[in-house]
Protein backbone atom coordinates (compact mmCIF):
# COMPACT_ATOMS: atom_id res chain seq x y z
CA UNK A 1 0.00 0.00 0.00
CA UNK A 2 1.34 3.44 -0.84
CA UNK A 3 1.69 6.07 1.32
CA UNK A 4 -1.30 8.75 1.57
CA UNK A 5 -0.49 11.95 -0.14
CA UNK A 6 -0.17 15.13 2.34
CA UNK A 7 -0.84 18.81 1.31
CA UNK A 8 2.65 20.31 0.96
CA UNK A 9 1.62 23.59 3.27
CA UNK A 10 0.18 21.72 6.00
CA UNK A 11 0.58 18.07 5.89
CA UNK A 12 -3.09 17.57 5.49
CA UNK A 13 -4.38 14.09 3.99
CA UNK A 14 -5.22 14.92 0.42
CA UNK A 15 -8.13 13.57 -1.41
CA UNK A 16 -9.21 13.53 -4.91
CA UNK A 17 -6.97 13.77 -7.70
CA UNK A 18 -3.74 12.23 -7.96
CA UNK A 19 -1.68 15.09 -9.10
CA UNK A 20 -3.11 17.62 -6.12
CA UNK A 21 -0.38 19.27 -3.57
CA UNK A 22 -2.49 21.50 -1.93
CA UNK A 23 -5.96 20.51 0.44
CA UNK A 24 -6.67 24.44 -0.77
CA UNK A 25 -6.16 27.60 -1.98
CA UNK A 26 -5.28 28.87 0.71
CA UNK A 27 -2.22 26.46 1.31
CA UNK A 28 -1.90 26.71 -2.23
CA UNK A 29 -0.98 30.81 -1.77
CA UNK A 30 1.13 30.49 1.14
CA UNK A 31 3.36 27.69 0.45
CA UNK A 32 3.60 29.78 -3.23
CA UNK A 33 3.65 33.08 -1.09
CA UNK A 34 7.01 31.82 1.35
CA UNK A 35 8.87 30.19 -1.87
CA UNK A 36 9.03 33.30 -3.59
CA UNK A 37 9.62 35.80 -0.55
CA UNK A 38 12.87 36.25 -1.25
CA UNK A 39 12.87 37.27 -4.89
CA UNK A 40 9.75 39.67 -4.06
CA UNK A 41 11.88 41.24 -1.74
CA UNK A 42 14.61 41.97 -4.13
CA UNK A 43 12.05 42.59 -7.25
CA UNK A 44 10.16 45.35 -4.72
CA UNK A 45 13.14 47.34 -4.20
CA UNK A 46 14.11 47.40 -7.51
CA UNK A 47 10.39 48.60 -8.44
CA UNK A 48 10.36 51.35 -6.20
CA UNK A 49 13.69 52.90 -7.56
CA UNK A 50 12.39 52.24 -11.06
CA UNK A 51 8.94 54.09 -9.83
CA UNK A 52 10.62 56.81 -7.99
CA UNK A 53 12.70 57.27 -11.01
CA UNK A 54 10.11 57.85 -13.11
CA UNK A 55 8.00 60.19 -10.87
CA UNK A 56 11.07 62.38 -10.98
CA UNK A 57 11.56 62.69 -14.60
CA UNK A 58 7.84 63.26 -14.90
CA UNK A 59 8.01 65.63 -12.06
CA UNK A 60 10.89 67.62 -14.06
CA UNK A 61 9.63 67.50 -17.05
CA UNK A 62 6.10 68.45 -17.95
CA UNK A 63 6.07 69.88 -20.81
CA UNK A 64 8.03 66.63 -22.91
CA UNK A 65 11.47 67.63 -23.10
CA UNK A 66 13.12 69.73 -20.51
CA UNK A 67 16.84 70.42 -19.57
CA UNK A 68 18.30 70.18 -16.16
CA UNK A 69 21.49 69.45 -14.62
CA UNK A 70 22.76 66.30 -13.56
CA UNK A 71 23.06 67.64 -9.83
CA UNK A 72 19.45 69.09 -9.92
CA UNK A 73 18.23 64.92 -10.50
CA UNK A 74 20.63 63.71 -8.00
CA UNK A 75 19.26 66.15 -5.57
CA UNK A 76 16.02 64.63 -5.82
CA UNK A 77 17.10 61.31 -5.23
CA UNK A 78 17.37 59.97 -9.08
CA UNK A 79 19.55 56.66 -9.00
CA UNK A 80 21.34 56.86 -12.58
CA UNK A 81 21.94 52.66 -12.43
CA UNK A 82 18.47 51.82 -12.56
CA UNK A 83 16.41 52.02 -15.61
CA UNK A 84 13.65 50.32 -17.70
CA UNK A 85 15.84 50.11 -21.26
CA UNK A 86 18.07 51.88 -23.89
CA UNK A 87 17.13 53.54 -27.01
CA UNK A 88 19.95 53.95 -30.04
CA UNK A 89 19.18 56.62 -32.35
CA UNK A 90 20.51 55.50 -36.04
CA UNK A 91 23.14 58.64 -35.51
CA UNK A 92 24.22 57.03 -32.40
CA UNK A 93 22.71 59.08 -29.64
CA UNK A 94 21.81 57.32 -26.52
CA UNK A 95 18.28 57.84 -24.43
CA UNK A 96 17.97 56.32 -20.94
CA UNK A 97 14.31 55.60 -20.02
CA UNK A 98 12.52 54.93 -16.88
CA UNK A 99 9.49 53.20 -18.40
CA UNK A 100 7.86 56.50 -21.18
CA UNK A 101 9.97 59.28 -19.32
CA UNK A 102 13.87 59.69 -20.57
CA UNK A 103 16.94 61.06 -20.55
CA UNK A 104 19.95 61.82 -22.74
CA UNK A 105 23.57 63.07 -20.99
CA UNK A 106 24.68 65.80 -22.94
CA UNK A 107 27.89 67.73 -22.15
CA UNK A 108 28.58 70.04 -19.10
CA UNK A 109 26.58 67.56 -16.85
CA UNK A 110 23.44 68.60 -18.48
CA UNK A 111 20.59 66.53 -19.26
CA UNK A 112 17.95 66.61 -21.57
CA UNK A 113 14.79 65.35 -20.63
CA UNK A 114 12.37 63.52 -22.76
CA UNK A 115 9.32 61.45 -23.20
CA UNK A 116 8.98 58.19 -25.17
CA UNK A 117 7.55 58.51 -28.73
CA UNK A 118 5.30 55.82 -29.59
CA UNK A 119 7.73 54.87 -32.67
CA UNK A 120 10.69 54.26 -30.21
CA UNK A 121 10.70 50.73 -29.10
Amino acid sequence: MSQPRLCLECSQVLKGRKDQKFCSDYCRNGYNNRQNEDANKYVRRINGILRKNRRILERLNPKGTQTVDGITLAEEGFNFHYYTNIYETQKGAAYVFCYEFGYRKLDNDQYMLVIKQDYVK
